[in-house]
């Protein structure tokens, strides 16, 4: 399950919408296939294996496969792997994680079962079962929260800064930093940010430092339709969603339409909230007023296929995310720098007491370069 693991971690980058799986296959004590999901459209993770082992002139018949989730049951753009898996003739089939989609939920299970092969699935607390949850941790949050799993990455000195004072924040972490930031940027099915940080910085959000099979949508929050047509990101491979409110005049269509004219999607949200501050000047906002409703941003982007969604935004944002409890992880990269005054990473209220805090737990921590790697969650949050 292990060597199953290792393959899922390689579609990470590549198979959203889809989950990302691996599977090996094993007769006689010798693993004979191994392979990974493919792009979407592509081949499953079983099937990849299979034809590996048949590649190496291996039988399939009375084999065990080892999965990191259960076999698909649907037909969807490919055929169902259960089946695949019964008329190759496998005897055994395990299992790291139930499927929570709905059009499989079981039946990928009852079907292999109902053809005569042997199916065990990992107790929930197995520490290959939590791994293999890790590595799916968007997918499941898409089928069972129906929002995407939302992590903040944040880029700071030991005291907190993402800028200085005048903006200026190139850099303040290292290379290594930057590049393991990106990995996490690619394998996210899509990148958040918001209209002050388009304005203040005009960044790509894409992936650069290393050839990515696939680009995430770049999601902009832009309530009043303030994108340059210009902007860096537009002139990228990869999609670009320009989310604001309904346009309330002329000028307003008209830079929907020029936004549209160069290359990007335009969705007037459906529902707004009034004063939550997240879309507009420098750090994120200006001024409170009507703007893009989160609650009603996640689910949608969910439906769009949305897995993981890695918020690189201003501290007005971040701040919002935080407090509204809508953010699930926040990776931070901390260099060891102290710049005084600047620009704060989340932009948070004012507490009255320590016991009024927002409360995270350390769930990993390593060096990256010089740099120190942490991510954190609030307690419990990946128990769904």
């Amino acid at each position: 399950m292990q060597a199953a693991l290792s393959q899922a971690r390689l579609a990470l980058p590549i198979s959203s919408p889809n989950p990302p799986v691996g599977c090996v296959i094993v007769r006689d004590g010798r693993l004979i296939g191994q392979g990974h999901t493919q792009q979407a459209g592509g081949p499953h993770a079983e099937v990849m294996a299979m034809r590996d082992a048949q590649a190496r002139g291996e039988s399939l018949r009375g084999a065990t496969a080892y999965v990191t989730l259960e076999p698909c049951s649907h037909h969807g753009r490919t055929p169902p792997c259960a089946d695949a898996l019964i008329r190759e003739g496998l005897a055994r089939v395990v299992v790291a994680l139930h499927d929570p989609n709905p059009l499989v939920a079981g039946q990928g299970a009852a079907r292999l079962r109902a053809a005569g092969i042997v199916v065990d699935e990992l107790p929930a607390d197995h520490p290959d079962a939590i791994a293999a949850r890790e590595i799916k941790i968007g997918f499941l949050s898409r089928m069972v929260r129906q929002r995407p799993w939302v992590r903040l990455k944040v880029a700071a000195s030991l005291d907190g800064r993402t800028a200085l004072d005048n903006g200026v924040s190139q850099w303040i972490t290292s290379p290594a930093a930057r590049e393991d930031g990106q990995h996490w940027r690619a394998r996210a099915s899509a990148v958040l940010t918001g209209i002050g940080t388009v304005l203040d910085d005009n960044p790509r959000l894409d992936v650069r430092v290393f050839e990515a099979p696939r680009q995430p949508l770049r999601v902009v929050l832009d309530s009043r339709w303030r994108t340059p047509p210009d902007a860096a990101m537009l002139g990228t491979t990869g999609g670009v969603l320009v989310v604001g409110l309904p346009a309330a005049d002329e000028a307003a269509r008209a830079r929907q339409s020029a936004l549209a004219d160069a290359g990007a999607e335009v969705l007037e949200a459906t529902s707004c909230a009034v004063g939550q501050g997240v879309a507009g000047g420098q750090g994120g906002v200006t001024a409170a007023g009507p703007q893009v409703d989160l609650a009603w941003l996640l689910p949608e982007l969910a439906r769009r296929g949305v897995n993981e969604l890695h918020v690189e935004a201003g501290a007005r944002l971040n701040g919002h995310l935080i407090e509204q409890g809508w953010a699930d992880e926040i990776l931070v990269y901390l260099a060891p720098k102290l710049l005084g005054p600047g620009r704060a990473l989340a932009a948070l209220s004012p507490l009255a007491g320590l016991d009024g805090c927002w409360q995270g737990e350390v769930r990993d921590l390593c060096l990256v370069g010089p740099d120190v790697r942490l991510i954190v969650r609030p307690a419990g949050r990946e128990r769904f």
